[in-house]
């Protein structure tokens, strides 16, 4: 990421309304790879073509901020491997993770893992020191400490199903697993910034938090994401959920989260009225049905409608709801991009 659009995005999140809209989009992995023409395992494995590929997005798009930018990452495996679960690898599909602990009254057998030597976060780390220099001379800096937040790798460690059980069930044990989590998180999330003092930024993905009920939202996941939002003195604080968010919503602010990106199927207005005005939104054209199989005709008509239907040009990074998924071209980018700078 720039200066100049990291600058843009602090000057938008405090309530700065630009002079032209801000278009932006988390990418990774699910999307990435095919686009720029490579296989996943590709792109996992070999650090040059990992770079190569960030830098053709960039390049193709400099008026896009891409999210969080150059982003070292092993699909949902980084954070698993650090606790030992084991890593399926396929050649052009996202990786995943097995569990490693099947009930929750297990929770008291996990350690918190040290992310200067355990699984693949030495490898993050590493990777973005090799490119720090061509990733610099292409303009760009490391501006996001990345994770996945707390239910999520729970939800990886032991199965949604067993986890969704152990919340209902074994509230004791959950908050054991769940403090033991945050604790590796925040250990991260501050290993990111010890090493790369341009990070001014947190990056948090949860999609687990979608999936839970109003008084579990409350006990599970805010005091949780609270703590690993404090993990350091960040001047922005993104958060990604593009499950069910209304539950969520609400605490938001609370959580210390100042920009929010969610699904496609809650509309622009309704999570402003929920979450308040203070948080700034990224959303939200359905991405998969409109922003990848749509013709550019459909994303220009989908995109006026949603920039109409919302009718507030203020807090906003216009993008689609959730990441940028698999099969979005070219094309369809830059019809989204011209017609979000034309109306």
């Amino acid at each position: 990421m720039t200066q100049e659009q990291w600058q843009l995005l602090l000057d938008t999140v405090q309530g700065k309304t630009p002079q032209k809209p801000v278009t932006g989009f988390i990418i990774d992995s699910p999307w990435i790879p095919g686009w720029a023409g490579v296989s996943a395992l590709q792109f996992y494995s070999s650090e040059e073509i990992w770079f190569q590929a960030n830098k053709k997005a960039v390049e193709t798009f400099p008026d896009i901020i891409f999210l969080p930018g150059f982003w070292s990452e092993f699909g949902m495996c980084t954070e698993p491997s650090a606790f030992g679960a084991k890593m399926v690898w396929d050649e052009y599909n996202l990786p995943h993770a097995s569990k490693i602990i099947s009930d929750i009254s297990e929770a008291g057998k996990l350690k918190v893992p040290n992310p200067k030597t355990d699984g693949l976060l030495p490898f993050v780390i590493q990777r973005l020191l090799n490119y720090q220099k061509p990733m610099q001379e292409t303009g760009h800096e490391i501006k996001f400490a990345i994770a996945r937040g707390p239910l999520n790798i729970a939800s990886f460690l032991m199965g949604t199903t067993e986890l969704m059980t152990g919340l209902m069930m074994d509230p004791e044990n959950s908050h054991k697993l769940l403090k033991t989590i945050t604790q590796f998180t925040t250990d991260w999330l501050r290993r990111q910034k010890e090493v790369f003092p341009s990070i001014e930024g947190i990056l948090l993905l949860d999609d687990i938090v979608g999936f839970v009920g109003d008084d579990e939202c409350r006990e599970y996941a805010v005091p949780y994401i609270k703590q690993i939002f404090n993990a350091f003195d960040s001047k922005l604080n993104l958060f990604h959920n593009d499950a069910q968010g209304l539950i969520s919503a609400p605490y938001l602010k609370e959580m210390g989260v100042n920009l929010f990106n969610f699904s496609f199927e809650h509309s622009l207005k309704e999570i402003r009225e929920l979450a308040g005005p203070e948080v700034a939104l990224l959303g939200n054209l359905p991405p998969r049905d409109v922003l990848a199989a749509g013709t550019p005709e459909q994303v220009r008509e989908e995109t006026r409608k949603m920039m109409n239907e919302f009718g507030d040009k203020n807090r906003v990074v216009w993008s689609c709801g959730g990441g940028m998924p698999p099969n979005v071209s070219s094309e369809n980018i830059r019809a989204f991009k011209e017609t979000i700078d034309e109306t």
